[in-house]
Order: C-alpha cells, then sequence, then structure tokens
C-alpha cells in the first residue's frame, strides 16, 4: 500500500471498532456500560496481535493486546465461534471485566478476531457489585476460564454466564451483537480487498507504527531513571506498599524494569502482568505522535520485566479486584515519575492516583430483587509546565463518564445528595493542580458497601516545587471510613466521598 492507502486502511478497521463501541453502548441495559461506558472495542490479526482499537479504556485495551495471543491459541476456531473469559490469570485482568472474542474467516481462512469487553457489575460474587475487600480470586466472583459460548453460530446450552438464566443476559448478548457486528464489517473489508491485500496492510501498519515509537524514543535523554511510589495499604494492614520502577533508555527502546516491587500482598491490589502493560502502553503511547495508529507494532521497542510472585505478577489465586483500578493507576504514576527524569518540563505532576471504585447493592431488596451498582469517581488532574491541571477528569487508565444523577436514581434506591468541585484539593504551585469533587450519596433502602480507593494517607505529587494534591476522604454519616472496606448501611445513611486533587506544577513565583 502507499501511504494514502495505509492510511485509508487504518481509518476504515479503527470506524469498525467505534462501530463496535455504538452497538454495544446502545444495546446494553446496565448504566455501566451504557451511560458510564466501560467498556473497550479492538480488532486483532489471526495470532491476536493487535491492530486497532477504538478510545476507549486503557486498562483494557493495553491488557488485551498483551495477553490476546495466548487466549486464541487455546481453540481450534470454526466460522461462528465466539469464546468468553474474564479470568485474571489466563488473559482477564479482574472479574467483573468480561472479554468475548470472535474469529473473522474470509475464504475459509482464518482472518482475525474481533473483541470486546465490559465491565459487569454482577459477576456472581457474594457481595453486591462484585467489587469487594477480598483475600482469594474465589471471593471477588465467578471465573469465566477461556471458553466457546458461540459453537459454529450456536449458542451452547451448557454454557452459564452470572445473571444469565436462559441464554444471554442484555448486556452479555449486547457484546455478543457488537462482535457479530464487527465480524461482518471486517468481512466486507476483506471483501473488497482481499486477504493478501488485508494481511500487508496488517504488517505495513506495525511496521510504520514502530518506525513512530523508535524515532519517538530515540529522541529521548539515554539512561537509567529510578523512581519510587507508594499504594496507603492493601486493606488488610496499614503498611504502605512499595512499587519501584527503573526505566532504561537506550537506542530506540526502553526497558521497564519492576523487580524491586513489593511482594504480592494480601489484599486485592494483586494484579496479573496484562495490567502492568496496559499501564506501560498507556504511557508511552501519550508520548508518540498523536497520528501514530494504536496496534501491535507501536509497542515492539518496550520490553518489561515484572517479577513472578510480586504484587505486579501475582500467582494465582490472589485477589486481584483492584489491581487492575488502583494498582494500574498507581503504576501510572510510577512511570511517569521515571520519565519525568528523563522528560523534564514536559510530564505532568500526578493526577489523583485513584478511580474511587464505590460498589453497593443488595442481595435481597424490598421488592425481592437483587441490585447491583459500581461506579469510578473523577478528580483533579495534574498540573502541567505550561497550563494548570483539570478539575473532577477520569484520567489515565480510566476513559469513562460519570453516572447521571438522574440515571443512577432512576435504577437504584438511592438520591444523590451533594455532587460538586472540592474548591482547593489541587496542588498550589505556578500551575495549580485540578481539584477533585465531592459526591454524597442516600441509601433509601438497606445495602451492602464496598470501597476500593487509594490516595487517602499518601497524597499525588506535584513536580518542580509545585505542592502535592490533597488526599481524599470516605465518609459515612459524617465518620471516616477506611480507604478500603466492605459494610452494610441502613436506609436513610449518607456516604460522602472527597475525591483528591492533582499535583502543582512548579513554585509559585
Amino acid at each position: 500500500m502507499n501511504p494514502v492507502e495505509l492510511n485509508l486502511f487504518a481509518s476504515r478497521v479503527a470506524a469498525i471498532c467505534d462501530e463496535m463501541g455504538v452497538v454495544l453502548r446502545r444495546a446494553a441495559f446496565s448504566p455501566n456500560i451504557k451511560d458510564r461506558l466501560d467498556f473497550s472495542c479492538a480488532l486483532f490479526d489471526s495470532r491476536g496481535g493487535l491492530f486497532a482499537q477504538a478510545a476507549h479504556i486503557p486498562v483494557h485495551l493495553g491488557s488485551m493486546a498483551y495477553a490476546m495471543g495466548g487466549v486464541v491459541r487455546r481453540f481450534d476456531w470454526v466460522e461462528g465461534d465466539m469464546a468468553v473469559f474474564n479470568d485474571p490469570y489466563l488473559g482477564g485482568t479482574h472479574l467483573p471485566d468480561v472479554t468475548l472474542v470472535a474469529p473473522v474467516f474470509h475464504g475459509g481462512e482464518l482472518a482475525g478476531f474481533v473483541a470486546n469487553r465490559a465491565h459487569h457489575a454482577n459477576i456472581g460474587c457474594d457481595t453486591p457489585g462484585s467489587m469487594p475487600l477480598s483475600e482469594t480470586l474465589a471471593e471477588e466472583g465467578e471465573i469465566i476460564p477461556p471458553i466457546l459460548l458461540y459453537r459454529g453460530g450456536e449458542l451452547r446450552a451448557d454454557v452459564r454466564l452470572p445473571g444469565s438464566e436462559n441464554g444471554l443476559g442484555g448486556d452479555f448478548a449486547a457484546q455478543a451483537g457488537a462482535n457479530q457486528v464487527g465480524a461482518r464489517r471486517l468481512g466486507h473489508l476483506l471483501d473488497a480487498l482481499g486477504i493478501d491485500a488485508y494481511r500487508a496492510g496488517i504488517a505495513q501498519l506495525n511496521d510504520y507504527a514502530e518506525r513512530i515509537a523508535r524515532n519517538a524514543l530515540g529522541e529521548l535523554a539515554e539512561g537509567s531513571f529510578r523512581f519510587r511510589d507508594f499504594l496507603d495499604d492493601d486493606g488488610f494492614s496499614d503498611h504502605p506498599v512499595p512499587l519501584e520502577l527503573e526505566l532504561r533508555l537506550r537506542d530506540g527502546a526502553a526497558e521497564l524494569d519492576f523487580s524491586a516491587s513489593a511482594d504480592q500482598v494480601r489484599g486485592n491490589l494483586n494484579c496479573p502482568e496484562p495490567v502492568v502493560a496496559a499501564a506501560a502502553f498507556y504511557c508511552f503511547r501519550c508520548l508518540f505522535p498523536e497520528r501514530a495508529p494504536v496496534c501491535d507494532g507501536l509497542f515492539r521497542p518496550l520490553r518489561l520485566i515484572v517479577r513472578k510472585g510480586s504484587v505486579l505478577n501475582a500467582n494465582a489465586p490472589a485477589a486481584v479486584a483492584a489491581g487492575n483500578v488502583e494498582t494500574s493507576m498507581r503504576l501510572v504514576d510510577l512511570i511517569f515519575g521515571a520519565l519525568a527524569q528523563a522528560l523534564p518540563g514536559r510530564i505532568p505532576a500526578a493526577s489523583q492516583g485513584t478511580m474511587n471504585n464505590v460498589a453497593m447493592g443488595a442481595a435481597d431488596s424490598a421488592n425481592g430483587e437483587r441490585w447491583d451498582y459500581y461506579e469510578t469517581l473523577a478528580g483533579g488532574m495534574g498540573a502541567g509546565p505550561r497550563w494548570p491541571g483539570l478539575h473532577a477528569r477520569h484520567s489515565h487508565m480510566t476513559n469513562t463518564l460519570n453516572t447521571p444523577v438522574e440515571s443512577l436514581e432512576m435504577h437504584y434506591p438511592l438520591r444523590v445528595r451533594r455532587y460538586a468541585l472540592r474548591a482547593g484539593s489541587g496542588g498550589a504551585g505556578r500551575n495549580r493542580g485540578g481539584d477533585g469533587l465531592v459526591r454524597e450519596y442516600e441509601f433509601l433502602a438497606p445495602a451492602s458497601l464496598s470501597l476500593l480507593s487509594e490516595r487517602r494517607r499518601i497524597p499525588p505529587w506535584g513536580l518542580q516545587g509545585g505542592e502535592a494534591g490533597q488526599t481524599g476522604e470516605n465518609q459515612l454519616n459524617g465518620k471516616p471510613l477506611p480507604a478500603k472496606c466492605t459494610l452494610q448501611v441502613a436506609a436513610g445513611d449518607r456516604l460522602v466521598l472527597s475525591t483528591p486533587g492533582g499535583g502543582g506544577f512548579a513554585k509559585r513565583c
């Protein structure tokens, strides 16, 4: 392909991912997917290498890019198949994120795969919301190893998914429908191009992306850069959990060595290696030119060293619910902290560094039905060398939206009493960090509540003399709550979450 044709090819495959996302959002039932947009869509080649994605959730897409090859090799695929999985130790991230993968054939040849991943608030966990304070994977919900959900176009009657009594539940059906649309669109592209031109396009796209990445990395100062940061605690002790990175930049490539990070912990801050890869891919993607196609080739110059048995590459069956959301956010702080030494004046201060996970619900509500709700809350973004931090934004490893108050109150026995900026919570500096927010819920019925949050003890750092952002706070009826906890609440109880501010940049003149 010439440059124009390659650009058109890249745009067409990205458009397929976008259309899959539209179908998934419009067909889904839960506010978690249709309102918060907690899902991702991507295309992979016949070996499981990423070659197109939509601008969805970084932690989903980076982890799928890293792990899909192992998943697709598990099956002898035929046309009409579709696999499902959520096992963090077999290609997943944490149990609520469920992935559906479907092959695409052309002329009898396997041409590639379409895939999407979406967060389910009910994944068979005893604790409503499926984000408990846990010690083992089994406590976090139903584990789905990679299995075929459809075989030859027929839904398998012997496969039962959480929340699906007969056939497929609404959100799983939406995921399957998105893959079916994506497979048809990719089939149309194959009909137009032919299999040889299609495969050549993927190869050229990857090679082009690799050249962009190596050129960008080649402009960085060579050397070794160390940075250390901490997670507040694992929910079962008061001890901070250290994470450490040695970043080695040389010859247009980057080696990220996390070997000195803490051993795996009792709580669920542990994560599988694909989550580490997702954070690394995201951070370096931020450095590459905007035009760079996001595909396997873009990440070829990155090498990860992650010690087995550490909090960043845990052994099964360690709990991992918070690893995907909280540890991934701290990994971004860790990697940017090292990059700030290699690129002084280009990297911003730390953002809020947490997703402020709130899970709630009741197994037996007043009307006899179970309800499950989960959301993440925005906070302050870190300031940069030429700009202040943004207020109340979902940043870094999450790309979701807030749940609109109207949707939350319509679906659940909850009332939002307050939703406002947390004025002055951003770190001071020449450029001030962004402010967090305050969200207050009133429970209209008894419920189970789980919180998994960070930056409640160790604040988001500033850079070059800028001050740290304020730490977050959790309160129930005016009394402090731990950063990580599971408890029962009564009708009339009020939960207030105040999210962290971003770090400031440079001293004030």
